[in-house]
C-alpha cells in the first residue's frame, strides 16, 4: 500500500487549482495531431466534482450552437496544461446535473459576490 501511495504523490500534478461546482472554467488540453501538439481551450460550467487525489475529475459543461456538451477531465492528467477560474458561482448543490433540463437564463449560475 504505501507502494502504491508513492508512485500516486510523484504522479500528482503539483500546482493544480482545484476549482469548485458551479465555477466557470477554462480548461486548456493538450491535442496530440501526427507529430505536431498543440493546446486547446474547453470553457464551461463545473457540475460535478468526483474521486480524490489522483483520480480526481470535474464535469465540465458549456452549451454549443445550442447543444449542450460536457466533458470529464481527469485534474492530474498530463495532458491538462492548465485550469483557469473565469469566475465563481454561488450555489447550494454539489453536483449541478439539474442544469441540464433547463435552457436559457434558467441555466445559469449566479456569481459569488
Amino acid at each position: 500500500m504505501d507502494l502504491i501511495k508513492e508512485l500516486n504523490k510523484q504522479q500528482l500534478a503539483a500546482e493544480v487549482s482545484s476549482p469548485d461546482v458551479g465555477d466557470t472554467v477554462r480548461v486548456h488540453v493538450k491535442i496530440k495531431e501526427g507529430s505536431r501538439e498543440r493546446i486547446q481551450v474547453f470553457e464551461g460550467t463545473v457540475i460535478a466534482k468526483k474521486h480524490g487525489g489522483i483520480e480526481e475529475t470535474i464535469t465540465v459543461r458549456r452549451v454549443s450552437y445550442g447543444i449542450g456538451v460536457e466533458k470529464i477531465f481527469p485534474l492530474h492528467s498530463p495532458s491538462i496544461a492548465e485550469i483557469e477560474t473565469v469566475r465563481h458561482g454561488s450555489v447550494r448543490r454539489a453536483k449541478l446535473y439539474y442544469l441540464r433540463n433547463r435552457v436559457g437564463k434558467s441555466a445559469k449560475v449566479k456569481e459569488k459576490l
